[in-house]
């Protein structure tokens, strides 16, 4: 997105810190990631740093005390609503805000869910994440209209991840998937290999197409890239 002229913010609402791994970052304070901005105290100055040398990148980082904020956020008034009444109240300057949110159900996923323009759902290519796909997108759905979310963010899809084409599992799971996501009426997207070069290149602090961009796996982000970017130049996101 950022090749294709967007300004971006990475918002990391992990504890375990994710996005300070795969951007290279120094671990921040409590004061200086994303526990500062949903603190009562908030004032509006986001605490963003630029990532891989351009301000046009900007990560919001994480930090472990997020697990402290969860209890907070569950007896305030309007917990599920705090980071969406942060940007609507501070919004940020980007055209695309990406909210990293770990894989739990909980009030972190409902901040994200009551913040978001839309939803992208990663999937690995296992038995438990295949067979509870439906299940994941009923829960979200759930959520939003529990939230009263108006208009709902739509699901834009799922992303097949860790695909492993000498694995006969994987090659029957992605064969499953255009028939699962057709039922739930949601875009399935191009599979995204397995690759030690991801890990190569998060532990070099760098992106896949940054660190190789010769790679072929550079370009099976393409599809993704280019549909928020649409959405995002006609204003639908």
């Amino acid at each position: 997105m950022h090749k294709r002229g967007q300004t971006v913010a990475l918002i990391d609402l992990d504890p375990q810190r994710a996005l300070d791994v795969f951007c290279g970052l120094p671990s921040a304070k409590s004061e200086n990631s994303i526990v500062r901005v949903l603190s009562k105290e908030f004032d509006g100055n986001w605490p963003l740093v630029p990532a891989w040398g351009t301000s046009s990148i900007e990560v919001c980082q994480g930090h472990p005390s997020m697990a402290q904020v969860t209890n907070d956020l569950v007896i305030r008034r309007r917990g599920e609503y705090v980071l969406a009444d942060r940007l609507h109240s501070y919004p940020l300057p980007h055209d695309v805000i990406i909210l990293d949110c770990p894989a739990t159900i909980g009030i972190i996923c409902e901040n994200a869910i009551a913040a978001s323009t839309g939803l992208l759902v990663p999937l690995q290519l296992e038995m438990k994440a295949v067979s509870g796909v439906a299940d994941l997108v009923e829960w979200l759905i759930g959520i939003a209209d529990d939230l009263m979310l108006d208009p709902r963010p739509p699901i834009l899809g799922l992303i097949p991840s860790l695909y492993d084409q000498s694995r006969a599992i994987h090659r029957q799971y992605l064969q499953q998937l255009p028939e699962i996501a057709e039922q739930l009426k949601v875009k399935l997207y191009p599979q995204i290999r397995d690759s030690s070069e991801f890990k190569n290149a998060s532990a070099n602090g760098l992106p896949l197409q940054k660190y190789r961009p010769a790679h072929p796996a550079c370009k099976e982000f393409k599809t993704v890239a280019d549909d928020i970017v649409t959405l995002v130049r006609k204003g639908k996101l």
